[in-house]
């Protein structure tokens, strides 16, 4: 088993399935430790599908963090500085082809940009229907609801980073998967039943390289915690890769470790085996 420190410099951490456990919770012993990481000069970034908008609950827990990889790598994002430093945004077409496809199989549409998160009431109230009952009390607090989704994405063309569809079913993803495969977007499975869509070639992946860029840090120098279909590029890049023992067995096949799940704090043992 590896253990050996290596001066790793930047740590990216997935949140759902990953840093959160089954409670979408941070354990106190975890925050802490990404606290004393920060303190040395670690950079310890987000790197999540999640939007700005959906990291509202956690802000206690990443004082200090300078960075966010945010939409699936789409949004570079200066949490000190509070701006974009990277954006990469989906064309009005493809958006439009998203919101066909959702049509077509009663899918719920979940779009997002820089700043807000944006969903129909009534799917909202009924996440349950789509696998997804677990995120429903965040919507309800922090989404924009519109009703006309397709006047939305006319009147915010340029601005849409990710469109997630989530399904009642896994045949119906696969369906819109099929249907909506080569228009030039990354398409990538998540949670049950849900379909991510980002523009060409933005994976977490991409975020991570253009970061480490502009810090100045080798691909060498980081370690990236993962465990499901969507952290599959930026585990194959990093300096280190540790999948969560939840995480899904191609994505364990493809790390250097595999440590404990999200509800037995793997995040703290990659921290303690590998920084402090």
């Amino acid at each position: 088993m590896m253990n050996q420190k290596k001066n790793y410099r930047l740590l990216s951490l997935d949140m759902d399935g990953t840093l959160l456990n089954s409670a979408k919770q941070i354990p106190c012993e975890t925050t802490a430790a990404i606290q004393e990481l920060m303190e040395r000069g670690v950079e310890v970034v987000v790197g999540t599908g999640r939007g700005l908008a959906e990291l509202a609950d956690y802000r206690t827990a990443f004082q200090g963090m300078h960075y966010g990889l945010l939409v699936s790598g789409g949004l570079i994002y200066d949490f000190q500085q509070e701006k974009p430093l990277t954006l990469h945004a989906l064309s009005l077409e493809q958006c439009q082809r998203l919101l066909e496809a959702a049509a077509d199989e009663d899918a719920m549409v979940h779009i997002l940009t820089v700043h807000d998160s944006v969903a129909r009431e009534q799917d909202i109230f009924h996440m349950d229907d789509f696998s997804m009952r677990v995120y429903q009390d965040m919507y309800e607090r922090i989404c924009d609801r519109q009703d006309d989704l397709v006047r939305y994405v006319q009147e915010h063309a340029d601005e849409i980073l990710k469109i997630n569809l989530y399904h009642r079913s896994t045949a119906s993803r696969e369906r819109s998967r099929q249907r909506l495969a080569g228009l030039g977007m990354n398409l990538v499975l998540a949670e049950k039943t849900g379909l991510e869509a980002s523009p060409a070639g933005i994976t977490k992946a991409s975020g991570l390289k253009e970061l480490c860029k502009l810090l100045n840090i080798p691909l060498a120098a980081t370690v990236a915690v993962g465990d499901a279909p969507n952290d599959l590029e930026i585990l194959q890049i990093t300096g280190l890769s540790a999948a969560m023992g939840n995480a899904t067995d191609s994505i364990k096949e493809i790390c250097d470790v595999v440590v404990s799940d999200n509800d037995h704090n793997g995040v703290l043992e990659v921290i303690k085996r590998y920084f402090l």
